[in-house]
């Protein structure tokens, strides 16, 4: 297929609330669009969240990369989806989620033309029905055990405890509050993103067993590799790595300090879908742990990557974040659901939806120049 056009949009979508992490509040969601057209009228779509603490990503900054990748990838011939990852990496430094907003579009483009669903085109499909998790923000004991008792009444079976916000003390009680609450048969983890120093991570390590974790993400500073692996010696519950991942070989340097026993894959770190499956079959291979997240919060077309991602992918055993339930408004036709604590993969071609245009030209979904 040839490629014609690669128009970027920068969109604008309010959140069901605000979302408490250890350093941000975020209220809405300020993203990158990505259409992409072939020679033959076919359209593809493709998204990827700004993450100014995780990335370095401003909405301003991605739709500046496309942009200067447009002109390179417009015209095009694509012959191997793994290797136009590799081809859009050498067009520009860093800026993995531009990148991966291309290459989003480009597998959805390829997989309706080819009438098959993205997960046959990145090895095919292991698993149809996925657990989705539910993260638990509100920083407040009550607060999140109500939430929690009304997620498991709607069938969640995977839950996820933001801490950092406050003190060690209060993340633990909150932690093991909500396993008390919901019992041995769910898995809770908790992720500080980052929001712990040293000594406060060791900290919460040393209860982290009583408090009935399963895992525990990125307490410190990604960068921290060294501390990450004293942290983990000093618990029983594996920790993971998140921020500190932006590419295969920070994979494999957290698996030799031993500083995580597991990871979280997002296309916005890794620059696209064929670069988290490689990930995702090294981690297997290797023995980690695979946890596949959505940044908080993309919409219908991030989320229907992120469930053709989990269809495909050899294990996820720490489950999958599909963010688009945490929105109030969407760009879909018909957007990505959650029943039961669940996404099932659609028999749809591509990633499975359809992008309401009209929304495009509404005054929460801003048109790049």
């Amino acid at each position: 297929m040839r490629i014609r056009t690669v128009t970027p949009y920068w969109i604008s979508l309010p959140l069901l609330k605000p979302f408490k992490m250890s350093n941000i509040t975020v209220k809405t969601t300020e993203n990158l669009l990505v259409r992409v057209e072939d020679t033959d009228g076919n359209v593809g779509w493709g998204e990827a969240a700004s993450a100014p603490t995780m990335t370095g990503d401003f909405p301003e900054g991605m739709v500046a990369a496309a942009q200067w990748m447009k002109p390179s990838v417009e015209g095009m011939e694509v012959e191997d989806l793994a290797g136009f990852a590799k081809r859009i990496d050498a067009l520009i430094y860093g800026n993995e989620g531009s990148k991966s907003a291309i290459d989003m579009a480009v597998h959805d483009l390829a997989g309706k033309r080819a009438g098959v669903p993205v997960a046959e085109l990145l090895g095919g499909v292991v698993r149809r029905d996925i657990p989705v998790l539910f993260m638990l923000a509100e920083a407040d004991r009550v607060k999140d055990l109500a939430m929690a008792r009304k997620k498991a009444d709607e069938g969640f079976i995977c839950y996820k405890v933001k801490i950092g916000t406050t003190s060690v003390e209060s993340d633990l009680d909150r932690c093991a509050a909500v396993r008390d609450l919901l019992g041995k048969s769910v898995r809770i983890s908790a992720d500080a993103n980052q929001g712990y120093n040293r000594e406060q991570a060791l900290q919460f390590a040393a209860g982290a067993a009583a408090a009935g974790l399963d895992f525990i993400e990125q307490p410190i500073d990604g960068h921290d590799v060294e501390g990450m692996a004293l942290v983990a010696a000093a618990t029983s519950v594996p920790l993971g790595a998140d921020e500190g991942i932006h590419s295969h070989g920070d994979i494999e340097r957290h698996h030799a300090l031993k500083a995580a026993k597991g990871a979280s894959l997002k296309t916005i770190k890794l620059g696209g879908m064929s670069p988290v499956m490689v990930a995702g079959k090294r981690m297997q291979a290797l023995g980690m742990s695979v946890n596949l997240a959505g940044k908080i919060a993309d919409s219908s077309v991030a989320s229907a990557g992120i469930v053709q991602l989990a269809a495909a992918l050899p294990q996820i055993d720490w489950d999958t974040s599909v963010t688009c339930q945490y929105l109030s408004d969407d760009i879909a036709k018909l957007p990505v659901t959650v029943e039961r604590g669940h996404v099932r993969l659609s028999d749809r071609p591509g990633l499975g939806l359809d992008i309401d245009e009209a929304k495009l030209s509404s005054t929460s979904v801003k048109l790049a120049a």
